[in-house]
């Protein structure tokens, strides 16, 4: 079965096309490699304007959504605090697990802060910024990944 998802950049210098997005690019081909039908766009780390995109991919009833930047400790890396706005219910452990990995890399993942929430039927999960770190949180989250569409979606059964 292939599932929606859908890829969003949160990045002012990629939305002004100041610099390219590699990251948000490298998370469309690993989705579409899965087998994904992805959806892309980008923002700029505006709080509004990311409420409004993941509300409208929710409201598309895209059932994995990604985003990709603001989850640092810059003024302007707002991803996680837009993204608890919009969220029904927090997957704290899907977050921390995505942490815990990253750190065994490198110590400097402790500064992400990003989060994995449920709005709708739609499963959100930021990560981090760089091509590097995606491809990181790509793999670490993929074992899990399609159990964890299947139980929001209702589609695991007899566990």
């Amino acid at each position: 079965m292939s599932y929606s998802a859908a890829v969003l950049t949160v990045s002012d210098r990629s939305y002004k096309k100041i610099r390219e997005d590699l990251s948000g690019k490298t998370l469309v081909n690993l989705l579409k490699n899965d087998g994904f039908n992805v959806t892309y766009d980008i923002v700029p780390d505006e709080s509004k304007m990311i409420k409004n995109k993941l509300k409208f991919f929710c409201k598309k009833k895209i059932t994995l959504i990604l985003t990709t930047g603001g989850t640092g400790l810059a003024v302007r890396d707002v991803t996680t605090e837009a993204t608890l706005d919009i969220s029904e219910k927090n997957v704290y452990g899907l977050s921390e697990y995505l942490r815990i990995q990253s750190m065994k890399l490198t110590p400097f993942a402790c500064l992400s802060r990003g989060v994995s929430v449920i709005r709708d039927h739609s499963l959100i999960i930021n990560f981090p910024g760089s091509v590097n770190a995606v491809n990181q949180y790509y793999d670490f989250l993929k074992p899990v990944l399609i159990h964890a569409i299947k139980t929001l979606l209702g589609e695991n059964t007899g566990h």
